[in-house]
Formats: C-alpha cells, sequence, structure tokens
C-alpha cells in the first residue's frame, strides 16, 4: 500500500514583491503608504485592494507570529521577549489606525455595492463591526494589556519545584498525579498547589490592572460593560448574552449529575470516603498510569499513524507538519504554558505548540491541535484572507472532532485494554469539562458584572459557581488552593470570554462523534466539507455543513449525554 503524500500549493504574492522583508516599522509603513494611494475603479479593481491589503497584513502578521512561537517556546530567554516585546509595543499600535483606514477605504467605496452580495455578506458584517467599536485612544489600552499578558505567560513558565531532587515543571509533575500511590498523589500535589500559591498576589495584581485596562477599552468604545464588549469585539453575532447563560442553565441541569454520579463510581470503586483534589486524576482501579509513549517523537510518530488511519489525507498533511519541523512538543523549564496551533499566515501554514510529559493527555492535546492545523490547510487556498479563519466556536469542533474521532484508533500507544482506558478516560472528560467550561464563563460574566469587586467577593464568587457546577470533592485543609485555583485557568488572563467557545464546540464535535458510530465515511466527510468552508459562511452554516445543529438546550445536550452514557457502559471501568 502507497503511503499518501501531502504536497502542499504554493501562494505566490499576487501585490508584494517576493522575498520583501517587512520586520521593522521603517520597512512595514512604506507599503501600507503605497497600499492606501492604489486606485480603486472597478468592483473587480475592489477586489484585488482587498486581497492586496490581505496579503500585506498577512506577512506582516506573520513576522508577529513567528515571535510569538518564539517566545513561549522559551520565555526565559531575554532576546526573544525582546524580540516580541518590540513587536508588540513598536508595529502593533501603529498597524491599528493603518487597519482602521483599510477597513473605511473598502466600507465607504461605492464599488462596494458592485460585490456579490452573499460572498461578502460575513466579511462586510465583520468589518461594519470592527469599524464601530474601534477606538484609537484604546491603542495604547491594548498595548499595555498585550504586556500584562506576556508577564502572565512568564510567570507561569518561571513556576518550578524540586521534587525527588530535580527542579521540574509543574506540567512534569503532573504525571505524578496518576500514581497509584495516594501519598505520592499527595505530595505531588501540595508541592504544586504551594508553588502556585506564592505568586497568588502577583496573579491578582496582574489581573486586577488587566480588569481596570479592560473597563476603560469597553467604556471609550460606548459599552455600558465589558461583558456587552466582549461579545462584540469577538463578532458574537449568532448568540448573545442570554444563549450562554442557557448553555450554563442547560450544563448545570443536565451534565453535572452524570458528573456527580461518575466521581461517586470512582469514590466507590477507590474505597476512599472522600475525592481529594489529588484523586481525580489516578485510574480509580488501582493501575498503573497510561503511558503512551517515552518521547515526543514517539508521540509525533504514533499520532501520525492515528491520523492516517481516520482519514489517509489528514494523516498525509500531518506528516508534512512533522517533516517540516512545524512541531514544538516537549515540555520544558521556561516554556511557556498550555498548548495551541498557529498560523504562519503568510505561508499559509499551521504551526503546533504543546507541552507533552508522557501522559495519556498528551496523545489528546495532539489529536485536538492536530484537527486545527487541519482546519487552516483546509481553507488556505481560500483567496479572501479574512476568510481564511473561522469562527473560533467552529474552529474548536474542527481539534475536538479530531480528538474523538481518533479515539479508538490508539493502537500505536496503546494494547487494546490500556485503548478502552484511554477512550473512557476521554469520555469521561468531556462530561468533566463541560461543567468546568460552564464555571469558568460564569465566572467572568460576574466578573465583568461587578466592576469594583474586591479580591475577597471575587474569591466568593469562584466558590460559589465551584459548589454550583463542581464535583463532590474535599477541599478541607486547602481552601486557599481552592478558592485562587482560577488562577490557573491562562484565559481568564489572556483571551476574556474565550471559553465558552470550547463548550459550544464540544456540543457540535459530539455530533460529529455521534454520528461517526453509525457512519463513519459520512462525519469524516462533513467534517472535512466544513472546514474547507473556512469562515466563508455564518457560524450557524458551518454546524450545518458539519451536519450538527447549533443548540444550547437540554434536549440535544441530553441526547449527547445518553450516547456517552451509554458508550462508556460498553468499556470496562
Amino acid at each position: 500500500m502507497t503511503i499518501q503524500e501531502y504536497r502542499p500549493q504554493p501562494f505566490p504574492h499576487e501585490w508584494l514583491p517576493e522575498g520583501v522583508e517587512l520586520k521593522t516599522w521603517d520597512q512595514i509603513e512604506p507599503w501600507y503608504v503605497r497600499l492606501m494611494d492604489e486606485p480603486i475603479e472597478s468592483p473587480a479593481d475592489l477586489e484585488r485592494w482587498v486581497r492586496a491589503a490581505g496579503e500585506l497584513s498577512a506577512v506582516v502578521g506573520q513576522v508577529g507570529v513567528e515571535r510569538y512561537i518564539a517566545m513561549t517556546c522559551q520565555t526565559d530567554d531575554p532576546q526573544r521577549e525582546a524580540a516580541y516585546l518590540e513587536y508588540v509595543r513598536e508595529i502593533e499600535p501603529k498597524l491599528k489606525p493603518i487597519h482602521d483606514a483599510i477597513r473605511r477605504r473598502y466600507l465607504d467605496s461605492p464599488h462596494r455595492a458592485g460585490l456579490p452580495r452573499d460572498r461578502y455578506f460575513v466579511y462586510d458584517r465583520a468589518m461594519e463591526n470592527r469599524r464601530a467599536i474601534y477606538r484609537e485612544a484604546n491603542i495604547a489600552r491594548e498595548t499595555a494589556l498585550a504586556e500584562l499578558e506576556q508577564q502572565y505567560q512568564k510567570l507561569i513558565g518561571a513556576m518550578t519545584v524540586t521534587y525527588r531532587n530535580q527542579e521540574r515543571t509543574l506540567a512534569q509533575m503532573a504525571p505524578f498525579l496518576e500514581e497509584t500511590d495516594r501519598a505520592v498523589r499527595k505530595e505531588a500535589w501540595e508541592l504544586s498547589a504551594a508553588r502556585r500559591l506564592q505568586d497568588r498576589e502577583a496573579l491578582d495584581d496582574l489581573f486586577d490592572q488587566m480588569l481596570v485596562l479592560r473597563g476603560e477599552v469597553a467604556s471609550e468604545a460606548g459599552f455600558e460593560n465589558y461583558v456587552e464588549y466582549a461579545f462584540r469585539n469577538r463578532e458574537r453575532f449568532d448568540y448573545g448574552i442570554e444563549d450562554a447563560v442557557k448553555f450554563q442553565n442547560s450544563v448545570e441541569r443536565v451534565v453535572v449529575p452524570l458528573m456527580r454520579e461518575i466521581q461517586e463510581h470512582h469514590r466507590q470503586m477507590m474505597g476512599v470516603e472522600w475525592l481529594r483534589p489529588w484523586d481525580l486524576s489516578v485510574d480509580p482501579l488501582g493501575r498503573a498510569p497510561l503511558h503512551p509513549f517515552d518521547d515526543v517523537e514517539k508521540l509525533a510518530e504514533g499520532t501520525e499513524i492515528v491520523f492516517r488511519e481516520v482519514d489517509p489525507e489528514l494523516g498525509a498533511q500531518f506528516a508534512f507538519l512533522r517533516a517540516q519541523n512545524l512541531l514544538d512538543l516537549a515540555n520544558r523549564k521556561g516554556k511557556a504554558p498550555g498548548g495551541y496551533q498557529t498560523t504562519l499566515e503568510e505561508k499559509r501554514l499551521p504551526f503546533i505548540f504543546m507541552n507533552a510529559v508522557g501522559l495519556d493527555g498528551d496523545v489528546r492535546t495532539l489529536l485536538h491541535e492536530g484537527g486545527h492545523a487541519f482546519h487552516t490547510l483546509a481553507a488556505r487556498a481560500e483567496p479572501l484572507p479574512a476568510y481564511r479563519e473561522a469562527p473560533l466556536e467552529f474552529c474548536e469542533v474542527a481539534s475536538m472532532s479530531m480528538e474523538l474521532l481518533g479515539a479508538r484508533r490508539l493502537g500505536p500507544f496503546y494494547d487494546d485494554a490500556d485503548a478502552d482506558r484511554s477512550a473512557r478516560k476521554l469520555l469521561e472528560g468531556i462530561v468533566t469539562i463541560l461543567p468546568w467550561i460552564a464555571t469558568v464563563d460564569a465566572f467572568q460574566h460576574w466578573i465583568y458584572n461587578h466592576p469594583g469587586h474586591t479580591r475577597d467577593e471575587r474569591r466568593a464568587a469562584w466558590r460559589g459557581l465551584l459548589e454550583r457546577f463542581g464535583g463532590a470533592v474535599d477541599w478541607s485543609g486547602y481552601e486557599e488552593s481552592r478558592d485562587h485555583s482560577w488562577h490557573r485557568q491562562l484565559h481568564i488572563f489572556l483571551y476574556p470570554f474565550y471559553y465558552i467557545e470550547y463548550g459550544i464546540a464540544q456540543l457540535g464535535a459530539l455530533q460529529i462523534w455521534q454520528r461517526s458510530l453509525t457512519d463513519r465515511a459520512g462525519a469524516v466527510g462533513a467534517y472535512k466539507k466544513a472546514l474547507a468552508l473556512g469562515g466563508s459562511r455564518p457560524l450557524l452554516e458551518l454546524f450545518e455543513a458539519a451536519g450538527t445543529r447549533f443548540d444550547f438546550g437540554d434536549e440535544l445536550i441530553a441526547s449527547l449525554m445518553k450516547t456517552v452514557r451509554t458508550e462508556l457502559d460498553k468499556l470496562a471501568p
């Protein structure tokens, strides 16, 4: 059998000369001046001008992306930090008024009426929204926020503990939370929790500064509060604040009971009186932790095989990413937390970043980020640059679906019994993560609906939400760690209100998976068809193209949880 290969189509510049260097403002500015001087005398001219503007922004944007990647890969490198901050301070602020001028020229062009209405509907809607909320006075605030966000990543990236005579990052402590020896788990958890608490004041200080700046940004843009601004800024045209509350309530009614049932079953199997914070990752039957790989090369190699089994074309695309060094997978000291996929905009190629330490969850993370990468590759031929990106709610469908579609093809990592354990862990994790998403989303609504709140009030609100959406976990003696546990959720610091997208997308991904149980080819085909649309259609149509419903109601969620329960019953505990 011949292994399929992926050869990405090159996209030479249409307007800029090939090889142009745009790394400093002195190099960048003349091209924007030239762009704004280009004549537009017909709808065809306008279309070409829009593509030229997108091409220029992609080349300049890739410089920022490359510096961000370099900085997050090694946050303790002063040169990388300085290069990234130079872009944030010296280039991004100057781009914002120019991008506003580009928007205005497009929106005010008499030739816009000659463009196909259906083709440009999504683009026009976004451009009109961006013009409506743009304020030049907010540029300095946004720059200050970017610097504070970088400081958060630096603080988290520097967190280490000494355990068993070795300095370890907090990500490297995570495997010990899967150890069968409860005393080992407790010691590892306590060390990590204590280390986080050392920086609690610094993190609260950072966040309080962010709150002030975000409130000023919203007020400057004419909004009553940051919640309303955030929904407009995140271009949530197809659902609103009341829908987010509906999602929270549906999760509370339908998912939280199932999560607590699963946790109670775990408690009984473990034979303990109460689940403690260090009991949530261990195998409840006391089996050794799943250990899918010893080094990241084996992780990449095995994941490529999984992707090929899901779909040969997707597997070939991942092989290309490996061959082109478009992955940074291993955890190390100084590396920023978490994982992400970003796009090298000029090349139209994805880059995957994560912190693998040998856990079962690392396999899922790479499947997840791989789904994002496939989305980037599927839409890279789209001529309108803005349409190469989809709404975040659908971007996460791309990634979460891949976790589920790959979950029963983990032969490169496990034997059959351990593959079943991994699949069960994924499904139980979905039941657990939906209430956590509701918690984080509701917390952010509370934060920004209560300007001027105190830190004590913020902690009390967090406690109340953990009681509403949380499981049956005993935090006795560790109340301070519980009350500051929101510090671990980087989205609250870096991407305000970017979290419900995961919940919305999870509902879409579960529907694709639900279909795949009886029609895998149809499910994968619809998935790929929807990815190829990029962001060219409204969010509801993207869900429809994937064969899914955009719905937060009890009925749909109950149907999905019923399927999850049925599949869990088929898997050994």
